[in-house]
């Protein structure tokens, strides 16, 4: 693995927890030499994160629409800033430059863009291991959303299992690093993420 794509709010949230959480991710990813991909703006939790990385000399690069960057939100200190003329394009482009998916606290865009990789996995379009790191519990009343799906049965368990969820980014990364690992030496049949 090179590189994880980070999914997180705009916002810092109610909690000095969640900025620890980020800037605690950020340092993680430095710990194992793994570049950042996330949604290249300046402010909130997006911003912690991208800057704990920039700060210890890592490689951080930024995917943002134009209609976002030009509101003055995009941070101008990235290693790379990619702008994209679409959200649709934004989310393709992280995909392509990243071997995993996490996702921190944030909103319905997180949400969005967690469900939307997380669905690409279950059909078989990417191969890529994707997280919850569940910061001071944000994640709890989704975790337990998903295994009552589970138990309906409108979940397959694979499917469920396949979302990994962790507390500690160490341990996050030490389970993706785990699955991709077993992939490759599974030779595991990855679809082009231009067929969605």
């Amino acid at each position: 693995m090179k590189a994880i794509c980070v999914y997180c709010g705009s916002s810092p949230g109610r909690l000095a927890d969640y900025a620890k959480g980020a800037r605690a991710l950020g340092q993680a990813l430095l710990a194992q030499g793994l570049g950042l991909v996330y949604g290249g703006a300046s402010i909130g939790l997006m911003g912690l994160v991208a800057n704990t990385v920039l700060a210890g000399g890592g490689r951080v690069v930024g995917v943002i629409p134009q209609a976002l960057a030009c509101q003055e939100v995009a941070h101008a200190g990235l290693t790379e800033l990619i702008v994209t003329q679409n959200m649709h394009e934004r989310k393709t482009r992280m995909a392509e430059l990243s071997d995993g998916f996490i996702a921190l606290p944030g909103g319905i865009g997180t949400f969005e863009e967690l469900f939307e990789i997380w669905t690409w996995a279950q059909l078989g379009i990417h191969a890529k291991p994707v997280g919850l790191l569940n910061v001071a519990g944000y994640y709890d009343g989704l975790v337990s959303f998903l295994d009552h799906a589970t138990q309906a049965q409108f979940l397959k368990p694979q499917h469920r299992a396949a979302l990994l969820v962790e507390q500690d980014p160490v341990l996050l990364l030490q389970r993706f690093a785990a699955q991709a690992s077993a992939q490759v030496s599974g030779g595991a049949a990855v679809l082009n993420i231009h067929q969605v």
